[in-house]
């Protein structure tokens, strides 16, 4: 066999755990993944903040460093400014150990009413890096006159005091692994496991305690020290997909201090993490039937018949990558888990499907190489072969802690079903996650509850009724969970709305923002 083509003959076959691990971090689109280069650390510092008592408010004695910290801003990235915030390792005991948080900040263009803090979702994307590389994508021109736009990477996450699980080179590998063809289920299932602990083993080494500290919550807390570092009584924060999360658990650990907050693309806080992903199966399914529909309407489409039919090629050409992996122009061999986390990326938006169906096409010509860059965007991975954030590490490490995970066998192999019956192209894709998380150092310390954030300021959350990565009936339950919930709903494609979906929305949310008007609940763009 040539490498390269498509055969049905024996070959190695990919490990099927969870493809979205590295994909879920990028939300907004295809944008481009740039290393930060936050300029001479010697240089003068052009700004140094501390609290306005006022913004701080009560808080705990032995947090109270903290809060009254000075920053010392620098110029960066041109037009920016970035500086290092310190938080406390442990909320339990803030004298043990501090970390770094990463902050990088747009200054408002008019004269500022506050600061809006974004976060991209993930968990494991990067603020900051959406604030430099994207912010025209993520606030409009009217936002950014009236606001400072602040972006942060999360505890665990990348240039903040981050989660170290493999070398580069290590997860080029591990990205190209395959396992035996001939190998049967109970060999596959003993494969994974034993990959799974050499990974969780690997991330305690590298990454320390910090790695029993990342969790949701805790990030949560490390919101409201920034909100005060920047003088503001209230948090303003745009949230994305994961970022709902984060928004929503500050809303319900800090509800006396929520200002206007937007949560886009919401995620169901009282779902397992088993039901997440059945959720997301079933969102992906549809949304490649959307694509597929898409695709058939227009010239040079690869899938012929109906729609069925074209799903079907494409369950096909799985199969074929599964039974022989492709190898991409730069000698990188392209399994089936690489494969469909490359697929799966544009589905997130609607704008980039016709950059899917070009990589469709050539892979069905035998060249994985468009699709292995779509994946490499996905896993942040840069042409020279470094990778500009640990994204995928801090994706794993966040939802550890976060949720309890089942690794019964059985249980697996009946959620498999469930998943294959969601999905038949991508359900067996997204099987045996538990696994990754059983051989934790550290356990899970939350889990799955509706979040209520009694008292709080309206908070304004948006579902998109074509979302794949989070289906609309998620946004649905937590505005209806959160006791000021607002709800908005966006009729398109993609997953989330502001800033890639219509006037409507843009609107919508930047006169909650600037003017504080208020939509009203079960508002339709």
């Amino acid at each position: 066999m040539t490498p390269g083509t498509l055969s049905p003959g024996p070959a190695p076959r990919r490990r099927p755990l969870s493809v979205l691990a590295a994909a879920a971090a990028v939300v907004l689109g295809l944008s481009g993944c740039t290393l930060f280069s936050p300029g001479d650390a010697d240089a003068p510092a052009t700004g140094v903040e501390t609290a306005d008592p006022a913004a701080i408010g009560e808080v705990p004695g032995d947090l109270r460093g903290f809060y009254t910290q000075e920053v010392h801003w620098e110029d960066c990235e041109g037009s920016f400014s970035c500086a290092t915030i310190e938080v406390p390792l442990d909320y339990s005991d803030p004298g043990r150990s501090s970390i770094d948080i990463a902050a990088i900040r747009s200054s408002a263009t008019g004269e500022a009413q506050g600061t809006i803090l974004v976060n991209p979702g993930g968990p494991g994307g990067s603020g900051v890096n959406i604030v430099k590389d994207s912010l025209d994508y993520v606030t409009s021109e009217r936002l950014r006159e009236d606001y400072d736009i602040l972006g942060f990477d999360p505890r665990g996450v990348n240039r903040s005091s981050a989660v170290k699980c493999l070398t580069d080179a290590e997860q080029d590998e591990a990205r190209q692994e395959t396992f035996p063809a001939d190998a049967s289920e109970d060999q596959m299932l003993a494969l994974m496991v034993a990959d799974a602990q050499e990974y969780a083993d690997a991330c305690a080494d590298r990454t320390g305690e910090l790695l029993g500290f990342v969790d949701t919550a805790s990030a949560a807390r490390d919101m409201d020290i920034l909100r005060a570092l920047v003088s503001d009584q209230k948090l303003n924060y745009l949230g994305f997909s994961y970022g709902t999360q984060l928004g929503a658990t500050y809303a319900d650990l800090f509800p006396g201090r929520v200002g206007r907050l937007v949560l886009d693309g919401a995620i169901d806080p009282s779902l397992s993490n088993e039901n997440i992903t059945l959720g997301q199966a079933g969102g992906f399914e549809r949304a490649l039937r959307a694509y597929v529909t898409a695709c058939q309407q227009g010239a040079d489409c690869p899938y012929t018949g109906s729609a069925d039919d074209g799903v079907r090629q494409i369950q096909d050409l799985f199969a074929a990558v599964e039974r022989e992996p492709l190898t991409a122009k730069d000698g990188r061999l392209v399994p089936i888990s690489t494969f469909v986390q490359g697929f799966i990326l544009p589905l997130y938006d609607n704008g980039n499907w016709p950059t899917l169906t070009q990589a469709v096409t050539e892979a069905l010509g035998g060249d994985p190489t468009s699709m292995l860059y779509l994946a490499d965007l996905a896993a942040e991975r840069q042409p020279d072969g470094t990778y500009a954030s640990n994204a995928t590490a801090a994706f794993q490490a966040v939802n550890c802690l976060d949720y309890p995970m089942t690794s019964d066998p059985t249980q697996m192999r009946a959620d498999e079903q469930e998943l294959i019956a969601a999905s038949p192209t991508f359900g067996r894709f997204l099987a045996y996650g538990g696994i990754t998380c059983a051989p934790w150092k550290y356990p899970p310390v939350l889990g799955p509850a509706p979040l209520r954030a009694a008292g709080a300021d309206p908070i304004v959350v948006i579902g998109t009724t074509g979302d794949p990565a989070t289906p609309y009936a998620w946004s649905t339950a937590l505005a209806e969970q959160l006791e000021s919930g607002v709800h908005v709903t966006w009729q398109g494609e993609g997953h989330t709305a502001y800033g890639r979906s219509n006037d409507c929305i843009l609107d919508l949310v930047d006169s909650y923002f600037i003017d504080g008007t208020v939509p009203a609940d079960g508002t339709r763009c």
